[in-house]
C-alpha cells in the first residue's frame, strides 16, 4: 500500500460533510480522496471543487468508480436500505471498506457480507464512532482493571427528539429516516450505537427482554423501548430509548454504571467528562474530546492497512449489534 490511502467515497451527503470528512482532512498525511460519487452529481461537484480534486474524478454511478484500479479503499454513507448492496459492490470489487453502521439492515445480509469479506480476505472496518469515542475507552479503562472493582449494573436512558428534528434540518429530516425503509427506524439507526457501547463495555449479551410503548410515527414503531440485558460478564441493566422527545430534567440521566467501589457517570457524549464518585465519598472528574470517534476510527483503519493492526469495530461485531437490535424489536413486539 502507498504511504496515503487512496480513497473513494460513496455519498457525499450530511454525514460525510458534518461527520466524516472534518475528521479526514486532519489526517493529509494518510489519506488521499481519489475519487467521490453522489447520486446528486452537484453534490459530489462542490465537494470535489472544494478540494481542488479535478471534476474527471466525480461520479454519478459508483459502480463506474469501482472499476478503478487506483483506489485501495471506499467509504461507503449511503442510506441504511442501501448499505448492504452498496458494500457488496465494494467487496465484489475488491476494495477495502468502511462502511456506515448498521452495513445491513439484518442479521442475514450482514453475515452474507462476512463472508465475502472473509472470503476476499479484505479490511473491513465499520465506522461505530461510539467504540472509538474518548469517554467510552476512559470508561472501558476504568471497567476493566482500573481501580474500581467489577461493573455490576447499569442504567442508560437515550433520547433522540426525532418530532423535533424531522421538522428542521437535523439528521432525521432526511425522507429515509422519516419514513425508513428497514425495520425498527430511528432505533436501528440511532439506538445501535447504545448498543454498541455497551456491548464493547459489558462483551457480549446472554439474555434480553423488551417492552415498548407504540405510536404512529413512520420513523421509529414505538415512542420508547425498554430493554433489560444481562451480559455474560454478569452485568445487568437497562436501556430507554425514547424516539420523540428531548429530555427535559437536567442534568441528563445518561449512562450510569455501578461498580464494586464507584460508581461512573456519563451525562452525553458531548459533556465533556466522565465522573466517577467513589465510596470513600471523593469524586473524580476525567475530561474527554467530545465526539472524537471519528478521528479515532479513520486512524485505526489506517493502522489496519499500513501497519497490520486489529481493527476494533469489525463486521463480526456489526452482526453483534445488529442481532441485539433485532432481537429487542422481536421482544417488544411480543410483550
Amino acid at each position: 500500500m502507498p504511504d496515503k490511502i487512496r480513497l473513494g467515497v460513496i455519498g457525499t451527503g450530511m454525514a460525510w460533510d458534518k461527520l466524516h470528512w472534518p475528521a479526514l482532512k486532519k489526517m493529509p498525511d494518510k489519506y488521499e480522496i481519489a475519487a467521490v460519487c453522489n447520486k446528486t452529481v452537484s453534490k459530489a461537484e462542490n465537494f470535489a471543487d472544494s478540494i481542488a480534486l479535478p471534476r474527471g474524478n466525480v461520479y454519478a454511478d459508483y459502480r463506474q468508480m469501482l472499476a478503478r484500479d487506483d483506489i485501495d479503499a471506499v467509504d461507503v454513507l449511503v442510506p441504511i436500505s442501501e448499505n448492504f448492496e452498496a458494500a457488496r459492490d465494494v467487496l465484489n470489487a475488491g476494495k477495502h471498506l468502511i462502511a456506515e453502521k448498521p452495513f445491513a439492515g439484518t442479521p442475514e445480509a450482514a453475515r452474507e457480507l462476512i463472508a465475502l469479506k472473509n472470503g476476499k480476505n479484505l479490511k473491513v472496518m465499520v465506522a461505530e464512532n461510539c467504540v472509538y469515542d474518548e469517554d467510552t475507552l476512559i470508561i472501558k479503562g476504568l471497567t476493566d482493571g482500573g481501580g474500581l472493582g467489577r461493573a455490576v449494573s447499569f442504567t442508560q436512558a437515550v433520547y433522540a427528539d426525532c418530532e423535533t428534528s424531522v421538522k428542521g434540518d437535523g439528521y432525521f429530516s432526511k425522507e429515509w429516516r422519516r419514513h425508513p425503509a428497514f425495520p425498527g427506524g430511528v432505533f436501528l439507526d440511532g439506538g445501535i450505537h447504545d448498543i454498541a457501547r455497551l456491548r464493547f463495555l459489558f462483551g457480549e449479551i446472554e439474555s434480553l427482554c423488551a417492552y415498548g410503548v407504540p405510536h404512529n410515527r413512520d420513523y421509529c414503531p414505538y415512542d420508547t423501548i425498554t430493554a433489560l440485558m444481562k451480559f455474560k460478564s454478569g452485568v445487568i441493566g437497562t436501556l430507554s430509548y425514547c424516539s420523540s422527545r428531548a429530555e427535559r430534567l437536567k442534568p441528563a440521566a445518561g449512562l450510569r454504571i455501578s461498580c464494586e467501589k464507584a460508581d461512573i457517570y456519563l451525562e452525553s457524549k458531548w459533556s465533556g467528562k466522565v465522573v466517577a464518585a467513589h465510596a470513600d465519598g471523593h469524586t473524580g472528574e476525567l475530561p474527554f474530546t467530545p465526539d472524537y470517534g471519528y478521528t479515532g476510527e479513520f486512524l485505526n483503519f489506517y493502522d489496519a492497512l499500513a501497519n497490520g493492526a486489529e481493527i476494533i469495530s469489525t463486521p463480526e461485531t456489526e452482526l453483534g449489534d445488529i442481532e441485539a437490535v433485532h432481537e429487542i424489536l422481536r421482544s417488544a413486539g411480543e410483550s
